[in-house]
């Protein structure tokens, strides 16, 4: 842990259209700039891509999983290896979340994709119980019961070492009813103020807490929520639970949060990773973003390009079999500097693993170039003209 270092963010430039800003965050293993794009190391590794490949790429930030590690190999082991930075071999800065996303959307079976070789039949909750105390879960790895209270989330993510980490909450799907949306929001509240005694009783600098917006898709619920974050000692605001079920409505929630966050603290925003949803919310005021989507799709033959229709273009087709240009000829990541896309499309068509390395290279390369061009079109007040060239 370098010496003296220290959390802040900085507001530097905004937008004068709009919310939008840049800013510098800083932690104890670096300063991100923001706009920033968090990528997702599920399990302490980014698939396919290895920590300084990812560094080469001009990556900022990472987030693990909390409810992946504490089942497999289990916080105590990393907190033996001295943390996740050292564990994983990766010296910038690093956030966790809080577990509660995978923990409640496997009661309501929203996460099949996420949790490969579960060994529970198909149809039963993996949650057990939910209560004032916390969680009760079965490991989806051996089908032994866990649990994890607010304290417990705190506790984890201490062990786990990683410089942001988040609230325990329950994370409610979109269609459940605002009764129910209510009562849990009410719960999250209380688990985020034992959460947050819980991190102050630990507090020895080397980590900051972030609170949650939840509510569903109720307005009235998601000002509430935003104001008790901005109430309570938070150092950041993260958007999270059920952000609808359409684009329009996911625009629409934040848009209903970030009038009543704290407007000096960063604003970050859950599971949201497509180029058109990070610009609207850039436009809204929102700092960072993670998804898993970048090197997911990339698993899929998916190349993400500025400009092409629906963001992406698919190298399996058959078109790109004899096409000796890169995936990007404005693009200067590695892999469009030296590999053609008919080359990709054989290796992703003969199932290479190279295949794999060489689409995540390119496609964190790009988030990352679009979050470099999203800060300078800040500073310029040119957002809307850059939303134009990156979207079809």
């Amino acid at each position: 842990m370098p010496d003296g270092a220290a959390f802040g963010f900085e507001v530097l430039a905004r937008d004068p259209h709009g919310r939008a800003r840049t800013a510098r965050l800083a932690t104890p293993h670096g300063t991100i700039p923001t706009p920033a794009f968090v990528f997702c190391a599920t399990k302490a590794a980014i698939k396919g891509v290895t920590p300084t490949q990812m560094r080469d790429a001009g990556t900022d930030i990472i987030l693990a999983n909390t409810y992946h590690l504490m089942i497999r190999p289990g916080a105590e082991r990393v907190a033996r290896f001295g943390g996740l930075h050292r564990f994983m071999g990766w010296d910038g800065p690093m956030l966790t979340d809080s577990g509660g996303f995978q923990i409640f959307s496997m009661g309501h079976g929203g996460v099949a994709d996420e949790i490969k070789g579960r060994r529970r039949p198909a149809g039963e909750s993996a949650l057990l119980r939910v209560g004032e105390d916390g969680a009760e879960f079965r490991s989806y790895a051996d089908g032994a019961k866990l649990f994890l209270s607010p304290e417990g989330a705190i506790q984890v993510q201490r062990q786990l070492g990683a410089d942001l980490i988040v609230v325990l909450d329950e994370c409610t799907p979109y269609h459940v009813d605002r009764d129910y949306t209510a009562q849990s929001m009410a719960l999250t509240h209380r688990w985020g103020d034992r959460c947050l005694a819980e991190f102050r009783r630990g507090d020895d600098g080397r980590q900051a807490l972030y609170g949650i917006v939840q509510g569903g898709v109720y307005p009235d619920l998601r000002r509430e929520a935003a104001a008790y974050t901005a109430d309570r000692p938070f150092f950041g605001t993260a958007l999270g639970g059920s952000l609808g079920s359409s684009t329009d409505q996911m625009r629409a929630v934040v848009s209903d949060c970030m009038p009543y966050v704290h407007p000096d603290r960063p604003v970050h925003l859950l599971g949201i990773g497509g180029v058109g949803d990070i610009l609207a919310g850039v436009a809204q005021g929102i700092d960072t973003f993670d998804c898993v989507s970048p090197t997911r799709v990339a698993r899929h033959g998916w190349a993400v390009v500025k400009g092409a229709p629906n963001e992406r273009i698919n190298l399996r087709n058959a078109r790109f079999r004899d096409d000796p240009g890169p995936i990007d000829e404005t693009c200067g990541c590695h892999t469009c500097a030296g590999f053609a896309r008919g080359y990709l499309h054989h290796l992703i068509k003969a199932e290479e693993l190279l295949a794999i390395t060489l689409v995540a290279i390119h496609n964190v390369f790009t988030m990352n170039r679009l979050m470099r061009e999203i800060r300078a079109a800040i500073h310029a007040g040119t957002l809307d003209e850059l939303a134009g060239a990156w979207l079809a």
